[in-house]
């Protein structure tokens, strides 16, 4: 794996993002025939929600789109208002809803030490919720699930404790019961493999699945959350663990590492996770969920830029693989 600089990401960047954004990178009737349902989250691009969904799908041709946080709140503290605009706007460029990526789970675990992840103000709108509030977000996202017509919630496994061991009963437990209340109002809940949190690499995801048996508890795989953990063969060898079967979400974003040495977010088409490779595995298991966009790379100008370019790289993955 060779190391990149900022200074090579931006390279061109100009050029890229002029051509994204002077017309679609492909109809929306091309985006459909895919097998998957090709995403983006929502304020990788901007906070108004109006100008993201015109760029999803005029710009990038694209049906489906994952909610995170608009007008400056996440999702789960919309007002009845904003969740009746939010929909009006999905209604006028005709996008479905992938999931709610809601940060449940993405606090300290109650009598273990205070992890060193803990929030640091960057929860995209999300202010922490204590431990304690856990079952009453759990009931908001489903709720926000059924406004807008998804059946996913998105979830985390607790800020990363330095020794997990004594409490990971404990939290499997906790997993376990949040994804069956979930179910018994036909919402799959996806633990994505955070890299700041309990389960952050491909290889612990298998180990929390197998875990927790249970059918309405499934994976938001993201590999490049794995590579940031340090688990730099994420894919394919950590990929090779997984169930599966139990693979319902995936977001796509990639990093590498630097001059120094430090692994660091980067474009889709740069990086560790050979994405061409991903797509054809997902096709091979028949997937036919999600994957959706997650830039976090902010080598371009702005967030939109920054998406826009890692989109391209992203689409001729897609193309490589024979997803579209």
């Amino acid at each position: 794996m060779q190391t990149h600089s900022r200074r090579t990401f931006v390279v061109g960047a100009a050029l890229a993002a002029t051509a994204c954004a002077a017309r679609p990178l492909f109809g929306r009737s091309q985006a459909a025939k895919s097998p998957f349902r090709i995403s983006v989250i929502n304020d990788e691009i901007s906070p108004d929600f109006d100008h993201v969904c015109s760029v999803v799908s005029r710009d990038f041709g694209l049906n489906w789109i994952e909610l995170r946080s608009m007008w400056g709140k996440n999702t789960m503290d919309l007002s009845d208002a904003q969740i009746a605009e939010a929909k009006k706007i999905l209604a006028k460029y005709n996008l479905q809803v992938t999931d709610i990526a809601s940060p449940l789970f993405k606090t300290d675990w109650p009598g273990a030490p205070r992890s060193p992840y803990g929030s640091k103000g960057d929860m995209h709108g999300a202010v922490e919720v204590a431990f304690k509030h856990q079952d009453e977000l759990l009931d908001r996202a489903i709720s926000l699930a059924k406004q807008f017509n998804t059946g996913k919630v998105r979830c985390f496994d607790f800020w990363r404790l330095d020794d997990v061991a004594p409490y990971r009963d404990a939290i499997d437990e906790k997993l376990r019961s949040a994804a069956e209340i979930a179910g018994k109002q036909d919402i799959l809940l996806v633990l994505e493999n955070e890299f700041e949190c309990n389960t952050a690499t491909g290889r612990e995801a298998a180990r929390t699945l197998s875990a927790i048996p249970s059918p309405h508890l499934a994976l938001n795989w993201d590999p490049a959350n794995a590579v940031m953990r340090g688990e730099l063969d994420a894919f394919p060898a950590a990929w090779e663990t997984l169930p599966k079967n139990r693979v319902h979400h995936c977001h796509v974003k990639n990093a590498v590492k630097n001059a120094d040495g430090k692994i660091e977010w980067s474009p889709v088409g740069k990086g560790f996770i050979d994405w061409t490779a991903q797509f054809r595995a997902l096709q091979q298991i028949g997937y036919r969920d999600a994957v959706s966009l997650e830039t976090h790379w902010h080598g371009a100008a702005t967030p939109e830029e920054s998406t826009r370019i890692s989109w391209a790289g992203m689409k001729q993955a897609l193309k490589d693989s024979g997803a579209l």
